[in-house]
């Protein structure tokens, strides 16, 4: 007759009965577990109950699946011994006796999303759900407000309040949703009595002389049954007004070219004149005031703009001293591209940026301002936080939202981690600056965006950074939204020209290099003058070429107020010339000046004539003296004022060097070090590694895992891609394609974990058999490590495990002891 197999009745034997495609969810739902890659599932399993790892996974959860997980503690408990609960248990307790079905099918999800998460888990024993270990420390001592488990009160809680004495009924309903501890009353006496009434029912429980507690059997009854008031199994809607597409992309169009043409605007004016870096980092206060008066926009806009550049690489501190913010290389090749690819290659740049602009004119916690481009701003949270606000818009794409109705989705998606007010309202302005949003709402081009491929939910994942082939796309986006190109210019002959539309590249280039605009809009106005058509004739154009251009595009031709205009500026062009030079040789013997200019030994100095008695040289005054000497000429040095100046020998000296000890010792102290700019690489922030190859990985570690624990070679098996566990206690073949599992082999002790005979020195195995032991209450052998270094065997029950420390019952001795973990050696069951 065969024998029945143990069905998995502990936490730890019902994570070994998973199969390979649980443990891939789970990993992929729990990505810290995975790095670094676990040995074993035994460590797998003290990894993912450990503090640090709950609190991480618990953090990201939406209100649903926080509602379900304290409903769960408060119905069933953590340990194998707790009564546990099931799924419809958790539906009433969360919705009441009669929920709508669309919100009993979100909470049963959320169930069974919590426990491929591990934060739940089904025993196959008696099919219950409890929470996992870890769990209760962190949601806290009070889940859903709700007090511990106390003594059954002495007769039905309706049948004594109809004989409560008055007061009793406000007490309770003070207590009833939470927090339940208060304050017993001591100036009221009528409230005195009705508080010692309510403890002599066993209604409240005294925690001391002062305080009492609301029974959690006590708590359930008065809400009749319910854990939660006001459950919000689904995420709320952003309202906001309705936008029409085409007044959308309108807007994201134009807002998409203003940003361009604003991010050109600034290199061409630190590409002219580099603005000066704070000692601390970042932009003075003068400086961007003085930027935003040049791009002729607000001080806010101005710092979006900088850090724009920034993120891309477009602008960077050149590292001098003293240190300029300046156009990288990386800029020409950005000014080369056609509009569109221009935008494209912002808006990745944007998408995976951690900068926060809307912080600069704050403070920090010591009070210092917040300058723009300062490497502070940077918080690794923003990319996806980013992601979380696009994804609330491209749910509502015809809706423009509000900061506030775009907030309260976000608390409900973490409301364990509810983001900055400013954080959101500053992204939301950035989307609309560089045209991701038009008229509030999601533009294709953020769709775009935020679409790249992964399979996490919208909310969850995090807009990865974007390669040529993802520029090209978003390049092709912004196209198909921008109003047609115009390539001709009305020329008034008042000096003035109207582009009736969008101008093309060639003629946005040529206008930005002879006119100034005078307004934008549907169409654009510029003014042509004598200052620009200097500046024009300055980049190397002639007046013929410059005519010729203009000509080509204006339909009417160049009237002749402008060709006077030009004509005029281009005679008085040139009459007064600037060269440069590094020194300059004088002589009373122009014989001796021409002899010299013709020198080919001199060559190499850049010797040319500015007067027949006068050579200027590219060579420093130092090399050119040195070169006449070679010669067997005798120069002197005069100063500027032709004075005689008697120059003496320099030496050479390293800088830089460590100071030799009778010197003080120590190295020789530097202004500022000369290095890259760290910020062009840390201004991103998001995963390096492709979805598919992740994936992948964790796949690899999951086969891994199991066959180690099954004591067999690894076998990947052929799941399909996006494999999900079908329930929280599935027992192998919750996957496609996974393998079956062994269930879990128990010893005498009844521990689901195979180990030596010996036990285990192994950390995450130590921890995962003694948090088995305190589920079932077992006793296990301790080798505590004392303070003398003295090893000490004692056999003990763990009663609990937190915070880095064991608490445990030695029953040989008849007392509790506490010891930290890490002066634990091995752990062996009894």
């Amino acid at each position: 007759m065969p024998t029945s197999r143990p069905q998995p009745a502990t936490f730890g034997e019902t994570l070994r009965a998973r199969g390979a495609g649980d443990l891939l969810t789970l990993l992929d739902a729990r990505p810290d577990l995975a790095t670094p890659a676990p040995s074993t599932i035994r460590s797998l399993g003290a990894r993912a109950t450990s503090r640090t790892s709950v609190e991480r996974a618990v953090a990201h959860l939406d209100r649903c699946t926080l509602d379900v997980l304290e409903a769960v503690l408060v119905l069933g408990g953590t340990r194998p011994e707790d009564a546990g609960t099931s799924p419809d248990a958790v539906v009433a307790a969360v919705l009441g006796t009669r929920p709508a079905p669309d919100d009993a099918a979100a909470v049963r999800s959320a169930v069974a999303d919590a426990g491929a998460r591990l934060l739940v888990w089904e025993s196959a024993a008696d099919g219950a759900v409890r929470g996992a270990p870890g769990l209760e420390e962190v949601l806290g001592p009070h889940p859903a407000g709700l007090g511990p488990t106390g003594p059954a009160p002495t007769g039905p809680v309706g049948d004594l309040l109809a004989d409560a004495p008055p007061g009793a009924r406000e007490i309770l309903a003070a207590l009833t949703w939470g927090p339940p501890v208060g304050v017993t009353p001591r100036a009221d006496p009528g409230l005195r009595a009705a508080s010692d009434w309510l403890v002599a029912h066993r209604l409240l429980v005294p925690t001391d002389a002062r305080y009492v507690v609301l029974p959690r059997g006590v708590g359930l009854a008065l809400r009749e049954g319910r854990t939660h008031r006001d459950a919000r199994p689904r995420p709320p809607r952003a309202g906001g007004a309705t936008v029409s597409s085409e007044t959308r992309d309108a807007e994201a169009a134009g807002a998409a070219l203003e940003s361009v043409r604003l991010v050109g605007a600034l290199l061409a004016l630190w590409g002219e004149s580099p603005t000066p870096v704070l000692r601390s980092g970042g932009l003075g206060v003068r400086d961007l005031r003085r930027l935003a008066r040049e791009l002729g926009t607000d001080e806010g806009a101005a710092a979006s703009v900088a850090e724009l550049a920034l993120a891309a690489g477009l602008v960077a501190d050149d590292g001098d001293d003293p240190p300029s913010f300046a156009p990288t290389t990386a800029a020409d090749d950005w000014l080369d591209l056609d509009t569109t690819a221009r935008w494209a290659a912002l808006a990745a740049s944007w998408a995976t940026s951690a900068r926060t602009p809307w912080s600069v004119g704050g403070r920090d916690e010591r009070g210092t301002l917040r300058a723009a481009l300062d490497p502070e701003l940077s918080r690794p949270w923003v990319p996806r936080l980013r992601a979380a606000v696009l994804a609330v818009l491209a749910e509502q794409p015809e809706t423009a939202p509000d900061d506030e109705g775009v907030l309260d989705v976000l608390r409900w998606r973490t409301p364990r981690t509810p983001p900055p007010t400013a954080a959101v309202a500053g992204l939301l302005a950035e989307a609309a600056l560089l045209g991701v949003t038009g008229a509030g709402a999601l533009a294709p081009t953020g769709r775009a965006l935020l679409d790249d491929g992964s399979r996490e939910p919208a909310h969850e994942a995090v807009l990865a950074p974007a390669g040529p082939g993802r520029v090209r796309a978003l390049a092709e986006e912004l196209g198909r939204i921008l109003p047609p190109a115009v390539d001709e210019v009305l020329l008034q002959g008042d000096l003035t020209g109207i582009v009736p539309g969008r101008p093309s590249d060639a003629l946005a280039t040529l206008l930005d290099a002879c006119a100034d605009v005078e307004s934008r809009g549907s169409a654009l106005t510029v003014r042509f003058g004598a200052p620009s058509v200097t500046r024009a004739l300055g980049a190397g154009r002639s007046a013929d070429e410059l005519l010729a251009a203009l000509g080509a595009h204006s339909p009417v031709g160049v009237p002749q107020p402008l060709e006077y205009l030009v004509r005029d500026a281009a005679r008085r062009h040139g009459s007064l010339r600037v060269g440069s030079a590094s020194s300059y040789l004088r002589t009373e013997d122009p014989a001796l000046v021409a002899g010299l200019a013709q020198d080919p030994a001199l060559h190499h100095l850049g010797l040319f004539a500015v007067a027949p008695t006068v050579l200027a040289a590219h060579a420093p005054a130092a090399e050119l003296r040195a070169a006449l000497r070679a010669r067997g000429l005798e120069p002197t040095v005069e100063g500027p004022g032709g004075q005689v100046l008697h120059a003496e020998q320099s030496a050479t000296r390293l800088a830089g060097r460590p100071r030799p000890a009778w010197l003080g010792g120590g190295p020789v102290r530097r202004t500022r070090s000369l290095r890259p700019d760290p910020r062009a690489a840390s201004v991103t922030a998001g995963p390096s590694e492709d979805p598919e190859r992740r994936r992948a990985r964790l796949a690899e570690l999951a086969d891994r895992l199991v066959a180690a624990d099954a004591g067999a070679p690894a076998e990947p098996a052929e799941r399909p891609a996006g494999t999900r566990a079908l329930a929280p206690g599935s027992t192998g073949s919750s996957a496609a394609g996974s393998p079956p599992r062994r269930p879990a082999a128990t010893h005498g002790d009844g521990a689901g974990w195979d180990l030596p005979p010996g036990g285990t020195t192994e950390p995450a195995d130590s921890l995962a058999l003694l948090r088995e032991a305190i589920d079932g209450q077992r006793h296990v052998l301790l080798e505590i490590v004392g303070a003398r270094g003295t090893p000490e065997t004692r056999r003990v029950r763990p009663l609990r495990l937190d915070a880095g420390r064991l608490r445990a019952l030695d029953t040989a001795r008849d007392a509790e002891l506490t010891v930290a973990v890490h002066r634990i050696a091995s752990v062996r069951p009894a």
